[in-house]
């Protein structure tokens, strides 16, 4: 009976904090759905939550968003809300750190990985595309098996098999990056089939736009880098001035000294 009562009470803490959770979806013209706590109209953007703090958000362009409905899924029983005295879990890295470590393992550049997870799902790690492929750079369900991804929602080893499976691709090409991309949206099948990028719209678009988001960031930090030589150089220059200039100062004895 006594443990009856526990579950009970697991049962009833569970209940009323599951309207707590209670989450909406953004459904956008591309087909992707985005499940949210809450949302905020910016204008061009749409900023939606999606834990119930304000730190875990993903801002989609206001125009790319169809529609938004309640989120019909049951929750899943759990009985989490009875383990409060547990000790809280070490804080996960964030994306930039695992994008690094996982950049530095597979020797791709990072900015490469995040242009791909931009043009894949938008940074939404719950991402799901129609076809099925799922999280951060959208892995199909047998790619994921054959990675060794078991969880494809989780951020470090999404990245980490999504980076994988792009080293292994830029191998298989020769280090051709557009065949590479090519192979990632539509198949190592189609890109050997066609010789190079398969005359899709999709393909297409989705290439250029890692290629086009892949190089600002390469100029702009070619651009950051040429100036801070350039602050450099101004600096060492103004000292250096200084340095003359005092050198050239005549030299004072005072009257006592002789």
């Amino acid at each position: 009976m006594r443990n009856l009562n526990k579950l009970g009470l697991a049962l009833g803490l569970w209940l009323f904090a599951a309207p707590i959770f209670a989450t909406d979806l953004a459904i956008l013209h591309n087909g992707f759905s985005v499940r949210h706590e809450r949302r905020e109209n910016l204008g061009a953007v749409t900023r939606l939550y999606l834990g119930t703090g304000n730190s875990s958000y993903v801002d989609i362009a206001t125009d790319q968003i169809e529609r938004f409905e309640k989120d019909l899924a049951p929750p899943v029983l759990s009985l989490a809300p009875l383990a409060i005295a547990a000790p809280s879990k070490p804080k996960p890295q964030n994306l930039s750190e695992v994008i690094n470590t996982i950049s530095d393992r597979h020797h791709i550049d990072p900015d490469l990985i995040t242009s791909v997870i931009h043009a894949e799902s938008g940074f939404n790690a719950r991402a799901v595309s129609p076809k099925g492929a799922r999280g951060l750079m959208q892995l199909m369900p047998q790619t994921a098996s054959k990675l060794g991804v078991s969880n494809s929602f989780d951020p470090g080893a999404n990245v980490e098999g999504g980076t994988r499976y792009l080293s292994e691709l830029l191998e298989r090409y020769n280090f051709d990056l557009i065949k590479a991309l090519a192979a990632y949206n539509a198949g190592p099948g189609r890109v050997e089939q066609y010789r190079g990028v398969p005359p899709y719209y999709e393909t297409r678009t989705y290439v250029a736009k890692i290629v086009r988001d892949f190089n600002r960031k390469k100029l702009a930090e070619r651009k950051a880098a040429a100036l801070a030589a350039k602050t450099n150089r101004t600096k060492k220059a103004g000292e250096e001035h200084a340095l003359v200039k005092q050198a050239a100062l005549p030299s004072v004895t005072s009257p006592g000294s002789r």
